[in-house]
């Protein structure tokens, strides 16, 4: 069980759950951190959602993002992030690193929707998500700005 949702907590348990089998859609990640989530405490889920928008921000930058539509930057980036974070750690160091996942259009859409599942399993309310940093492509304007 984890106490708290820190960076290191997050990372440990996107590797935990991470399938021993090709998820290039991210699903089976997504339904074992889900899963998890929802045998824990709330604060586990708001801690997630907020590690997660905070990995998917600091991905918030023109040159990953130059060319894609924002659902498909959105998406992508979360297939960073579902790579585990040895693989997002090196994308941010060498943004070339993230061209395979753009050209590929490599998705993880299911990994943006974990906290919702396990949050509503939790309290049975939806969650009107308000994390500190946003999902939306485009939001981390320093990320944006021309170099």
């Amino acid at each position: 069980m984890l106490s708290a949702m820190n960076e290191t907590a997050f990372w440990q348990l996107i590797e935990a759950c991470s399938p021993s089998v090709p998820d290039p859609e991210g699903d089976e990640l997504a339904a074992a951190l889900t899963a998890h989530l929802m045998n824990g405490p709330v604060h586990d889920v708001v801690g997630f959602a907020e590690q997660l928008s905070w990995a998917l921000y600091r991905l918030d930058r023109k040159e990953y993002g130059d060319g894609l539509s924002g659902d498909q930057f959105l998406h992508t980036r979360a297939a960073v992030v579902a790579a585990g974070r040895e693989e997002f750690e090196r994308v941010l160091r060498d943004p070339e690193r993230f061209t395979p996942y753009a050209d590929g259009l490599v998705w993880a859409e299911a990994l943006l929707y974990v906290p919702d599942h396990a949050y509503e399993h939790l309290t049975g309310d939806a969650w009107d998500r308000g994390t500190r940093y946003s999902y939306e492509s485009g939001s981390n304007a320093a990320g944006w700005t021309a170099s």
